[in-house]
């Protein structure tokens, strides 16, 4: 792995948003209310925007999904947020959407990446799938999707980002793998029990052990399938402190990605340098 990028200390601060959404199973009105929100949050100075996981549809019909899926590089979906990142100027962290994949009945989980002239910069497929079971509750992803195995970074002029989606927070090893990264971009649908007992604990820890802010731009509400989600869109910094935090309704939480911060976290207490396994 290339030897990360940290920030500059001409680019002392950098604004970061995190958009939450209550996503239907209705993939264009969803597609048009991520552009708002998108847009507003560009509007109001953020650099870098990230959608939340399944943001263009949760349904409980499999075939929706499976017809919404597109190849990768190719379909409306990605069209219009190619379009989208071009026209505000921004990096932006599409949450998550389902790909075509070598399984004819299954979908990848893709986090896809657009830099501000509007051409995909990375592509993440979510490694590890949720599987829950409780109180007439339950999931179980791999029923319908293929997982990823690749850790994925990019490159801004603000810092190194990782990526991740969801159940992955809870995974420490995978966010040892990503090595040293200023920012984790983590797009989730936590369901309100995992939420409520454990959402904002591990993102805190994942800041803390990996010494670096944490976007995490989440689902909210009750949805077409019946499943509720936690919301909590938080960003966090590396010292485990929330720097903002939306509990409920739809909309986005913006702060600031400081150098300077990050750095005097990073001399005070080496943990970074100092790890030996």
């Amino acid at each position: 792995m290339m030897h990360p990028r940290s920030f500059s200390h001409q680019d002392a601060a950098a604004v970061v948003a995190g958009v939450q959404m209550n996503t239907s199973d209705d993939w264009q009105a969803n597609l048009a209310r991520a552009e708002e929100l998108i847009t507003q949050a560009a509007e109001a100075g953020a650099e870098l925007v990230a959608l939340p996981e399944f943001f263009p549809l949760i349904s409980g019909d499999r075939q929706l999904k499976l017809d919404l899926a597109e190849e990768e590089g190719k379909g409306p979906l990605q069209e219009a947020l190619a379009a989208l990142a071009a026209r505000l100027g921004i990096w932006l962290v599409a949450g998550s959407l389902p790909l075509k994949s070598y399984v004819a009945d299954k979908t990848t989980n893709t986090c896809l990446v657009y830099g501000p002239d509007g051409r995909q910069v990375v592509r993440y497929d979510k490694i590890h799938l949720f599987g829950f079971q409780k109180d007439g509750e339950s999931y179980n992803e791999s029923e319908t999707l293929v997982p990823g195995n690749q850790p994925v970074t990019f490159d801004t002029p603000f810092g190194r980002v990782g990526l991740a989606i969801c159940y992955d927070l809870r995974f420490p090893e995978l966010f040892r793998a990503l090595d040293e990264v200023d920012l984790l971009v983590i797009p989730a649908a936590f369901t309100v029990p995992t939420g409520q007992a454990h959402w904002e604990l591990l993102l805190r820890a994942r800041a803390v052990e990996n010494q670096c802010y944490v976007l995490a731009p989440a689902q909210v509400g009750q949805h077409a399938d019946g499943r509720k989600t936690w919301g909590h869109t938080l960003l966090i910094d590396p010292w485990g402190e929330v720097v903002s935090c939306l509990p409920q309704g739809e909309g986005s939480v913006l702060g600031e990605l400081n150098s300077q911060r990050l750095q005097e976290i990073r001399t005070q207490l080496p943990a970074l340098s100092n790890r030996r396994l």
